[in-house]
């Protein structure tokens, strides 16, 4: 029996939805018994390669940065900051691997590998169709308005809120086999997210609420601050939905694993949005993609991440 350890961007529904993606793939295009573990991944700011992780006959990253590690069998990634080092990116380049696939044109994780599992391994991702669509539109930002955007009346939406805002660790990780082969409208009625939901989508309603009193917008930016909240999880299009006015959005969150900057691009009103924000973060250590992007600060770090905060307000307010 195959041991595969399954690597994959935690509390991110993309993240999610690309591991249950590869599982399915994997039991069905390669071993149907393979034991698999999975590992949900969170940017930090320090390394987050731990030694003894890569413990599998096959050892799968999906949606989360590379590793150089020679026991990594598998990697997919989408975003234009995957690679910790200048160094990491040209060994990739020079010795990509037979089962290494990275093309940041992609919106989300989940399309790219459903397009590589059809095309290069003749897997059937038909019965799959529903979760590589609502990948995309969720981690794409591709929602028609802000306001079906964070409604949360689809099954998906609500289930990438249980993904991402559950309070207890390790949510995700528990869905991932059952993602896999159940329809989104099943997922939402499984005990594992019900226990969630009502509680999280109440919490939902109220962060609105929150956000509208203390969201500062000036000069095509929406500035604000719930470090000293519980709201890590809260949903990135609520911002625009207050000021669809806004261009970008730069926010300072904590968790007890993290102090988070997140920034962000309005999809609604793009016209003048000419900033990389990806690049942005990247000169803080984060990164992420062209039109959103996060920075990972120690907890105890919290002055810091709110001073760059302050600091990327006043750069793109200045642009």
């Amino acid at each position: 029996m195959t041991k595969v350890r399954l690597c994959f961007h935690d509390r991110c529904f993309d993240g999610t939805a690309s591991a249950a993606l590869f599982y399915r793939f994997y039991r069905e295009c390669f071993d149907p018994k393979a034991e698999f573990h999975f590992s949900g991944m969170t940017h930090k700011a320090k390394h987050p390669w731990e030694e003894g992780l890569f413990d599998g006959d096959e050892n799968a990253i999906v949606d989360f940065k590379y590793s150089n590690s020679p026991k990594v069998t598998w990697w997919f990634d989408h975003h234009q900051s995957a690679f910790l080092t200048p160094a990491d990116a040209e060994y990739f380049k020079r010795f990509p691997g037979p089962h290494m696939f990275y093309d940041p044109e992609y919106k989300s994780c989940t399309k790219l590998i459903a397009t590589v599992a059809k095309e290069k391994f003749g897997f059937n991702t038909k019965p799959l169709a529903d979760l590589i669509h609502w990948g995309d539109i969720i981690d794409g930002a591709q929602f028609p308005t802000a306001q079906s955007a964070t409604e949360l009346t689809e099954p998906a939406p609500q289930l990438a809120l249980v993904i991402e805002a559950a309070p207890d660790n390790g949510v995700p990780a528990q869905l991932i086999a059952e993602l896999a082969y159940r329809p989104l409208a099943e997922m939402v009625q499984l005990p594992a997210v019900t226990k969630y939901l009502g509680p999280l989508l109440e919490r939902h309603r109220k962060s609105i609420e929150i956000l509208r009193e203390r969201c500062e917008s000036k000069e095509g930016v929406v500035f604000f601050d719930v470090s000293d909240l519980d709201l890590e999880g809260y949903n990135k299009f609520v911002p625009y939905l207050l000021h669809p006015e806004s261009v970008y959005s730069v926010s300072v969150s904590a968790s007890p694993m993290r102090a988070k900057v997140s920034l962000g691009t309005n999809p609604w009103n793009q016209a003048t949005a000419d900033q990389n924000l990806a690049t942005l973060a990247e000169k803080y250590g984060g990164g992420g993609h062209p039109r959103v992007s996060a920075i990972s600060f120690d907890p105890q770090d919290i002055a810091k991440a709110k001073q760059v905060a302050r600091d990327l307000a006043a750069v793109l307010r200045a642009k």
